[in-house]
């Protein structure tokens, strides 16, 4: 059952504000923090600015690849509600998460089942699993049936190349949270147009529920 969605990959203030102040708020918001080959990353310069706000009704992520000392200590005053994180071992998750006191989203990329038999690993460290594909700053799909009959204790999230035409029905049974990004883009940049589709979409799912 969808009970909310993600918009990840924000990096200027117009769209967040829009983002934030929509009728339909995501639950959750995305910043690229660590990751430099996105063309979605923000430094920790401007995340100190962007995030100056109100967050209102939505919660901050901060999406991190491998995070080192460094950047952890950079952002632990910033705003965020969750870290997500990529390529790090359960350990690696367990001193994050208590070092710095956040909830965790951990992020499996998927290829096929082996990939998918991972989490098993996280259950102690994660608050939400996400399932996405191995394409990180490319926008890539995964096979959605590898993760169809998994159960897990915790919300699950899917992302990987989801788009706004998509429909949202195929992925109730699957996933709590969608979670978005360059299928919320024009030419690379976030599309407001786009973004109220979407919001829209995901509210008219959950009503249907």
């Amino acid at each position: 059952m969808i009970k909310g969605s993600k918009i990840c990959g924000i990096s200027d203030h117009e769209t967040l504000n829009f983002i934030i102040n929509h009728p339909c708020p995501p639950q959750f918001i995305g910043f690229i923090c660590n990751y430099k080959k996105s063309p979605r990353f923000v430094d920790v310069d401007k995340l100190n600015k962007l995030l100056k706000l109100d967050k209102k009704k939505s919660k901050f992520v901060a999406v991190l690849v491998k995070p080192n000392q460094d950047i952890l200590e950079k952002i632990k005053l910033l705003p965020f509600d969750y870290y997500q994180i990529y390529d790090c071992s359960p350990e690696e998750i367990k001193i994050i998460k208590k070092k710095y006191n956040k909830k965790i989203i951990t992020a499996l990329t998927i290829k096929n089942e082996n990939d998918v038999k991972k989490y098993h690993l996280f259950s102690e460290v994660t608050d939400i699993y996400l399932f996405d594909s191995k394409g990180y700053e490319k926008s890539m799909t995964f096979d959605h049936e590898l993760i169809e009959n998994i159960k897990v204790n915790k919300p699950l999230m899917i992302a990987g190349n989801i788009q706004i035409n998509d429909d949202l029905e195929n992925y109730k049974k699957i996933a709590d949270i969608i979670d978005i990004s360059g299928g919320l883009e024009t030419s690379g940049v976030k599309d407001k147009s786009k973004i109220d589709i979407f919001l829209n979409k995901i509210k008219q799912v959950q009503n249907e529920t």
